[in-house]
């Protein structure tokens, strides 16, 4: 049975945080809102609830997971980045913006491209988000909620709820999400930035 938190997107309710964090930290897969669409997000390291994500989306071995975080505090712990980039990045976050960078070995085997060790960094602008990572007090595991053969991922909480009933432990209803997923940039090879997908965030700023 799914659990439904409806917590407010602006202001969210400490107490339903609480109870939504303590479904992360119990290996809980849960959906949740964010500044771009809906997404599915566990906590790192917890292999079951990656796994139930993986079949859900039914990814294959070469998906690029990313990691939302709080701020870029947590770049130091899991990716390599040059002072460029680093600059770049903290003009662009929080933001509608992925960032594809090298992984550290702090960030567990499966979550990184198998060949080019990569991971994506998230710091999101959204208030919901924003209250669970600081209650979790680290990085959420997250990918799109963009379900096999829809065209478009899922925004509207109503359909969040019917279509992955049974499917995920928590729904946190925060009202509308955005149409758009967001914009994808490497900064792997060292040579500026790359658009791997243009989305939300604007590109015309990035370089």
């Amino acid at each position: 049975m799914t659990e439904v938190l409806y917590i407010h997107p602006e202001s969210p309710q400490p107490r339903l945080i609480r109870q939504a964090v303590d479904v992360l930290r119990k290996g809980g897969l849960i959906a949740y809102p964010t500044d771009t669409t809906y997404a599915l997000g566990c906590s790192i390291g917890e292999k079951n609830a990656l796994d139930r994500l993986i079949r859900l989306r039914r990814l294959d071995k070469k998906h690029q997971f990313t990691l939302l975080c709080e701020d870029l505090s947590a770049l130091a712990i899991y990716a390599k980045v040059a002072n460029p980039d680093y600059r770049l990045l903290k003009a662009h976050t929080p933001g509608a913006y992925t960032f594809i960078l090298n992984g550290t070995t702090e960030v567990p085997r499966r979550l990184m491209d198998p060949k080019k060790r990569t991971i994506g960094i998230r710091v999101p602008d959204h208030a919901i988000c924003q209250a669970l990572l600081a209650e979790h007090g680290q990085p959420i595991m997250t990918s799109t909620c963009h379900l096999p053969d829809d065209e478009f991922p899922l925004t509207d909480p109503q359909d969040v709820r019917d279509f992955l009933q049974g499917q995920v432990d928590l729904v946190i209803d925060g009202g509308f999400g955005g149409v758009q997923e967001t914009t994808v940039i490497s900064l792997v090879d060292g040579e500026g930035p790359q658009v791997i997908r243009e989305g939300a965030g604007p590109i015309d700023s990035i370089f």
